[in-house]
């Protein structure tokens, strides 16, 4: 199978221009993204940077809401997350609850220094299990003044937990510990690390709807690229270790700039939102600026690419409000 648009899953709109870009995080390891700008915009624009979802790339959903945001005004770069797609870093195909968090920083750091970006005016979009990197980024980086998560997942609550904390006790994480450590063995002798494998190909007819959702998304032309991992090979085995001990979103009561979550009501992951968004305002002062917005009807990937469904005219609206 191909992509369907020459490496992309969606054209390129007459009205914005898409140019490769590089960048360099904190750890050193080179980014690349996609630069989103309006057609023939001058002066000096808002700004967001966009990645997820978990285990696919920029050519991928991070790139059709940058083209969307574009056309609507926004300075938007759609980039890949260390270690995947065109970004750098070695070993391959891992995710880090720590470096991936940075990443977002870092694409700050690239946008606040561009002579077309309002540094005041930066936000952030994470969809997926980046929607989780986004609100830790948001927690820690004060640059970034609006922050929109897109159907989230918690990483590390379901690798230390599993679906709907079904496997939160100490035996259960000591089981998957086991079977990770002696795979980091088996890697280190061979020299190549084993892939978990993307979503499930061919699909089972008892495959629960979640995964069926992943399928018609990853495993059809609606969403398949050449460099997603889910739409190939899949993460490392061992990726899922530091999640499993370094939980993300510990101080997101502390955000202070604005924060959308926005959710299918109908999605499997929905209470990952619905949960981040009770604990970021338990408490904290700051929930003027605080919104969890669920969609009547839609599932997990609807938010992926359904332009009919992903609420874009709110999605608009708030930046409009927190980045002018």
């Amino acid at each position: 199978m191909k992509s369907k648009y020459n490496g992309y899953s969606f054209p390129l709109w007459e009205t914005v221009t898409r140019e490769n870009v590089r960048f360099r995080n904190r750890y050193g390891i080179e980014l690349a993204g996609d630069l989103y700008l309006p057609q023939g915009s001058t002066g000096t624009l808002p700004a967001v940077a966009v990645a997820g979802p978990f285990g696919a790339v920029k050519e991928q959903c991070a790139g059709l809401y940058a083209e969307e945001l574009a056309s609507r005004g926004f300075a938007a770069l759609a980039f890949d997350p260390s270690f995947i797609g065109e970004s750098g870093g070695e070993a391959r195909n891992v995710a880090s609850p720590d470096i991936n968090t940075e990443d977002f920083c870092a694409a700050v750091d690239f946008l606040s220094t561009r002579d077309f970006v309002d540094p005041e005016k930066i936000g952030i979009l994470g969809i997926c299990g980046w929607g989780g990197m986004a609100l830790n980024a948001a927690a820690m980086d004060t640059r970034i003044k609006a922050t929109v998560t897109a159907t989230m997942y918690d990483m590390t609550r379901v690798n230390a937990k599993g679906y709907f904390d079904a496997a939160d006790s100490a035996d259960a994480r000591f089981e998957t510990k086991q079977a990770l450590n002696a795979q980091r063995t088996a890697d280190y002798r061979s020299g190549s690390c084993a892939r978990a494998g993307g979503v499930v190909d061919p699909l089972p007819e008892d495959a629960p709807f979640f995964v069926k959702d992943y399928y018609d998304y990853y495993k059809t032309e609606r969403g398949y690229t050449e460099r997603s991992l889910n739409s190939n090979d899949g993460w490392n085995v061992t990726s899922a270790l530091s999640f499993l001990n370094m939980p993300i979103l510990r101080y997101s009561n502390e955000i202070r700039s604005a924060v959308l979550m926005i959710h299918g009501e109908k999605a499997h992951s929905c209470y990952f939102s619905r949960d981040a968004y009770a604990y970021m305002i338990n408490g904290n002062p700051h929930t003027e600026n605080k919104e969890l917005l669920l969609i009547p009807g839609a599932a997990h990937t609807d938010l992926y690419d359904r332009k009919d469904i992903i609420p874009f005219d709110r999605i608009t609206q708030f930046y409009q409000t927190y980045l002018h």
